[in-house]
C-alpha cells in the first residue's frame, strides 16, 4: 500500500452519520477497529487501515497494547499523503494498565503519538479502570499477583494526568472504557474534565441498557466494541455458554429480508441505536460493506423492536485475566450488584 491513489469505489465520508461530543466535536458513527494482531500481522492490519481511510473511513480505534501502532502510523501517514486531511480524521488510542503511574501516562501518550506519527489524538482512553495487566497472548488462567480491585482514589490520580494531556493539547478528549455505572458515578463526581466517550462491549446479544442510558443521560457518547459478537476474539475469551449474534434466529431472519450477512444487521442496529461501532476486518469487501451499511438500507422500526428482544446478557470479553487475589469469578470486575467489590484491608 502507500500509493497516492483514491480507490474508484471510495465512499463520501459525509454520508456516514456523526455523533456530537459534549465539546461540540464530531465523531463518525462507525469506525474500524485494530485489535487483531493475535490472529493477523500488524502489516495486514495497517494495510487495511490505510485502504479504509482512503476509501472513506474517518474513525480509527487504536491501542498501545495491540502492539501495532507503529505500523498503523505509517498507514495514517500514507493516507494523509494521499490527500486525506488530518482534521477529518478521528483517531483514538488507549492507555494500557501498566502505565497508570505518574509520569508513565505522559510517556505512554508520547510513544503512541510517535508511533502513530501524529501531533495529537482526538481521543485517549483509560483502557481498563485499574492497573491490573497481563502479558500479551496469555491464556485465560493467567493471574498477576500485583492485581487489585478498583480503587477510586488511585484511578483519579490517573485521571488527573489524563486531564493534563488535554491541557497540554496532546489529546482533544479523554474517555473511559470497560467501566460500570457505579464507577462512572464516582468519576463524574470527582473529575475536572469529564469523559467524552465510553468504549463498551455492545452487540444485540449484550445491549447493556442501564450503562448505555446512563452515558447518554450524562452527555457521554459511546463507542461499541465487539459489535458483531467478536467471532475472532482471543481463544481465552471464548466459553461454551457464549451466544453468537450472527446465528440468532431474529438476526438471521432480518438479514435474509435485507439480502445481507447477519453481521451487517448487527452494525445497522448499532448505528441506528445511536452509538459508534468499531468492527474489525482486514478484508476489503467486509470493511467496505460495514461502512456502506451505516447509511444504506436502514432497518425498519419493527426490526429494531425485534432486535431489542434478543438481548441474552452475554458478555464476551469477561476480563478474567485481571482478577486479583481473593476475587471470586470474572463477575467481580463488573459490579453486577451495583457495588464495587473491594479488597478488605487493602491500603494504597
Amino acid at each position: 500500500m502507500g500509493e497516492n491513489l483514491k480507490p474508484a469505489d471510495a465512499i463520501d465520508p459525509s454520508l456516514v452519520p456523526q455523533r456530537t461530543l459534549y465539546t461540540g466535536a464530531k465523531m463518525p458513527g462507525i469506525g474500524i477497529g485494530t485489535f487483531g494482531s493475535d490472529r493477523f500481522s500488524a502489516q495486514d492490519i495497517a494495510n487495511a487501515v490505510e485502504d479504509a481511510i482512503k476509501s472513506g473511513y474517518r474513525l480509527v480505534d487504536c491501542a498501545a497494547c495491540y502492539e501495532n501502532e507503529d505500523s498503523i502510523g505509517v498507514a495514517i501517514e500514507n493516507a494523509i499523503a494521499a490527500g486525506v486531511k488530518r482534521e477529518e480524521l478521528f483517531i483514538t488510542s488507549k492507555l494500557w494498565n501498566d502505565m497508570h503511574g505518574k509520569g508513565d501516562i505522559l510517556y505512554s501518550v508520547a510513544k503512541t503519538l510517535k508511533d502513530l506519527r501524529l501531533d495529537y489524538l482526538d481521543l485517549y482512553f483509560v483502557h481498563w479502570p485499574f492497573p491490573n495487566y497481563h502479558p500479551p497472548g496469555c491464556d485465560g488462567d493467567t493471574r498477576n499477583p500485583l492485581s487489585r480491585p478498583y480503587i477510586h482514589e488511585e484511578f483519579m490520580e490517573c485521571w488527573r494526568q489524563m486531564e493534563r494531556l488535554v491541557d497540554m493539547g496532546l489529546v482533544k478528549h479523554i474517555g473511559v472504557s470497560n467501566v460500570t455505572v457505579p464507577k462512572l458515578q464516582l468519576i463524574l463526581r470527582d473529575c475536572r474534565i469529564k469523559p467524552a466517550v465510553n468504549e463498551m462491549e455492545l452487540h444485540p446479544c449484550f445491549q447493556q441498557p442501564e450503562l448505555y442510558d446512563f452515558c447518554k443521560n450524562n452527555g457521554i457518547q459511546i463507542i461499541g466494541f465487539c459489535p458483531i459478537g467478536s467471532p475472532t476474539r482471543p481463544d481465552r475469551d471464548k466459553t461454551e455458554t457464549d451466544v453468537a449474534d450472527i446465528e440468532v434466529p431474529e438476526v438471521v431472519e432480518i438479514a435474509k429480508a435485507h439480502g445481507v450477512h447477519p453481521a451487517v444487521i448487527c452494525l445497522k442496529w448499532a448505528v441506528q441505536r445511536g452509538h459508534s461501532p468499531i468492527p474489525f476486518s482486514i478484508h476489503r469487501n467486509e470493511y467496505m460493506s460495514n461502512l456502506k451499511c451505516s447509511f444504506e438500507d436502514p432497518l425498519t422500526n419493527d426490526e429494531l423492536k425485534l432486535l431489542a428482544t434478543v438481548d441474552k446478557n452475554c458478555r464476551l470479553i469477561k476480563g478474567q485475566v485481571f482478577l486479583w487475589e481473593g476475587a471470586g469469578t470474572w463477575e467481580d470486575l463488573w459490579d453486577l450488584n451495583g457495588e464495587i467489590p473491594g479488597w478488605n484491608g487493602y491500603k494504597k
